[in-house]
């Protein structure tokens, strides 16, 4: 795990120790706690050099140090290598497992668990898929390559297509697009449609009807946060096992905290395709994981 970064908000006769602990992601860590840490020298600056405590905050300067590790409900799902090669890897996220550490969830995500099982800590991801999605993730292997596949993702070069299960309706078997702004805040643990620009895009069309409900071909043209989730609620077919859309319901969202993985976002990131950045061949990498069961 990556040490975490903090960027001093100094103001007037701030000390370093004020800045960090007025740090959301630090959040439990006490002055005595910090105090442990900055005696050991693990509070250091860009430079690696220990800084103190009483120090006086630069403003924007940075200072890392490590957390300590929460526990974690064990995620008891695989993740699948589908491909690797000198420049990357591409896996099979489980839904539950995060792309990367973030607040409560650090041992138990797709970097964590790719970086012990490959034995370097050079492994990066390119793209994120929500810790509630489950599907195709791609990681880069090098630094020096890092950019050149991030930038696949950062310019819209990937073709994306998901699977959902969610509620038939018919007339979506012929393929409809949803385009509107979406935005979210730091906070609130839900995006929200905002009057403006154009900026999340979605095509949706109903492929298969089961037992379980409608089958639907998700194409995101955009990668707003929750923009599938939402683009779905909206057209009154929430996707099945959705905590937050369109309605929050905290008894499902709680289940996994408690162990409890029987009832997944039914959303998989079914396949990634684009060319190579380094060698123009055309990939395509397709999930071997089922929205229904």
């Amino acid at each position: 795990m990556d040490a975490t970064r903090v960027v001093l908000r100094a103001g007037a006769d701030h000390t370093v120790a004020d800045c960090l602990l007025a740090t959301r992601s630090l959040a439990g860590l006490s002055i005595d706690d910090l105090a442990e840490r900055a005696d050991r020298g693990e509070i250091v600056d860009a430079e690696g050099q220990a800084v103190r405590l009483d120090d006086p905050a630069r403003m924007n300067a940075s200072v890392y140090l490590y957390r300590d590790l929460p526990d974690e409900p064990p995620i008891p799902f695989d993740l699948t290598i589908l491909y690797a090669d000198d420049d990357i890897v591409v896996v099979d996220k489980p839904h539950f497992l995060a792309t990367m550490p973030r607040g409560r969830h650090v041992t138990q995500t797709a970097l964590v668990r790719l970086r012990r099982e490959l034995g370097t800590d050079l492994v990066s991801p390119a793209h994120r898929l929500d810790r509630l999605t489950a599907g195709v993730l791609l990681f880069t292997l090098r630094p020096e390559v890092r950019a050149r596949y991030q930038a696949l993702f950062a310019e819209r070069r990937v073709s994306k297509q998901y699977r959902a299960l969610a509620p038939v309706r018919d007339d979506l078997a012929t393929t409809v697009t949803v385009a509107d702004r979406i935005e979210k805040t730091a906070g609130d643990l839900r995006a929200r449609v905002v009057p403006g620009e154009v900026n999340a895009i979605s095509d949706i069309t109903l492929i298969e009807q089961t037992a379980a409900g409608g089958i639907y071909d998700l194409r995101p043209h955009t990668g707003r946060t929750h923009q599938l989730r939402m683009h779905m609620a909206q057209l009154g077919v929430g996707i099945v096992g959705d905590p937050l859309y369109p309605e929050i319901r905290p008894d499902l969202a709680e289940r996994p905290d408690h162990g409890d993985f029987t009832q997944p976002l039914r959303l998989v990131a079914h396949s990634l395709a684009f060319d190579d950045p380094l060698s123009g061949e055309r990939r395509e990498f397709v999930s071997g994981l089922p929205v229904v069961e």
